[in-house]
């Protein structure tokens, strides 16, 4: 099984840039799908029931902006969207689905710009996620927990550490969030298989840094420790192109 999480930033931007022939073509399991962008009534038929997959959305109040997708060939057990909070189901980032052997969420993680009210958003964004995630985990410990995270981790994840050591998606406190995730026993399955420099997944459009490869790895597979040895492969797709980021995939031992 094949499940590829990728920010398109703006559903209706990339299906004009070849996205329904790359999907039709790449053929994933699972896609879940970041930053959309779109009410599902701003979508077409086309968009909602695409060849043979089952479609889940949850967008953000606010038009163009946000909201998440999932485009599934397996029939879930069941199927969320939100968290059940006003404040952040508003936003539209949090989508969950059951299948036989695993629960995954999709997630767009908010971004910690305009100021230090922002990163607390964000910071208690993530708490209760993984405070979901864990109530989750007592009766079913195979989580996957994807999406664009809006942090990288280590110096190893972007390419200048130091000029943005004060900049939020690298900020001390937001790194410490994701030390808090290992510990907690969440893997970053992608560096499981690859440790290499400059593996980006987010490029700034406006400075053409993607043309250079100043980036960011930002997007990430978080697995449970449970569900780490039923991986056995993750990768970045730098070569695909439509949107400021990139796809991830991780493939599940049959």
């Amino acid at each position: 099984m094949r499940i590829i999480s990728w920010n398109v930033n703006g559903l209706r931007a990339i299906w004009k840039k070849g996205f329904p022939e790359w999907l039709a073509r790449v053929k994933p399991d699972i896609l879940c799908l970041q930053e959309i962008k779109a009410q599902q009534d701003q979508l077409t038929d086309e968009m909602i029931h695409f060849n043979n997959y089952r479609s889940y959305f949850f967008s953000a109040e606010k038009k163009g902006y946000s909201g998440v997708a999932v485009y599934s060939l397996h029939k879930p057990k069941r199927a969320k969207a939100g968290l059940g909070l006003p404040e952040f189901d508003s936003e539209g980032r949090f989508i969950e689905l059951e299948f036989d052997n695993f629960i995954l969420f999709n997630i767009y993680f908010p971004n910690g710009g305009r100021g230090p009210e922002r990163v607390k958003y964000k910071l208690d964004f993530y708490a209760e996620v993984f405070k979901r995630a864990e109530k989750l985990r007592k009766s079913q410990p195979n989580l996957i927990i994807c999406g664009d995270y809006n942090t990288a981790h280590k110096e190893i994840d972007l390419a200048r550490p130091k000029e943005n050591s004060r900049v939020t998606g690298f900020l001390p406190e937001e790194r410490a969030w994701i030390d808090q995730i290992v510990e907690m026993g969440y893997v970053d399955i992608f560096r499981e298989f690859n440790q290499e420099p400059e593996q980006y997944t987010y490029w700034d459009q406006i400075t053409r840094a993607r043309e250079r490869n100043v980036g960011w790895r930002i997007d990430y597979f978080m697995v449970t420790k449970e569900m780490k040895h039923k991986i056995e492969g993750a990768s970045i797709q730098q070569d695909v192109m439509g949107s400021d980021h990139c796809p991830v995939e991780i493939r599940l031992k049959a």
